[in-house]
């Protein structure tokens, strides 16, 4: 499980950090619901451990149309959490979607200098985006670290 070395208290790390006026962008894929409102409701727990009022969320369609939107936010947010989850299918259209959408915010963060959160789920089956989303009975809250992640590397560049 990719749990496995992760930090284990980001939480009270996201708690000791200064950062009240930090302004905060989520942007959503649209697709898989359920998964999509755990993603969604992790990084607002992280927000509020962190203190951080000013979060501002924005859906798009699907895990493709993140990094535009995240490249748009990026100009007025110190730091854009992206969330999706693509699911594996028969054709090869995971590939390319998870490439596309990696590739992509990585060019976001790196052109605009900007954290951005990759809290994008690439799973092999439902069960798996399920156990990642931060839902009850849920054994990761991707959501959660990937708002933890740009927020702490926002912190540390200022």
């Amino acid at each position: 499980m990719s749990k496995h070395g992760a930090p284990t208290n980001t939480s009270e790390q996201l708690k000791a950090l200064d950062t009240p006026n930090l302004k905060v962008a989520i942007v959503a894929a649209s697709w898989h619901e359920t998964v999509m409102n755990g993603l969604i409701a992790g990084a607002q727990r992280a927000a509020q451990e962190a203190n951080i009022a000013d979060v501002h969320l924005v859906r798009v369609p699907g895990s493709f149309e993140l990094p535009v939107a995240a490249r748009v936010l990026a100009e007025k947010y110190d730091a854009v959490i992206a969330l999706g989850v693509v699911i594996r299918g028969g054709t090869p259209h995971f590939d390319y979607v998870c490439q596309a959408a990696t590739m992509g915010l990585t060019q976001v963060s790196v052109e605009t200098r900007s954290p951005i959160g990759f809290g994008v789920l690439t799973c092999d089956n439902e069960q798996q985006a399920l156990d990642r989303a931060g839902l009850e009975g849920s054994s990761e809250d991707k959501g959660h670290e990937a708002f933890s992640a740009a927020v702490m590397t926002a912190a540390a560049l200022r």
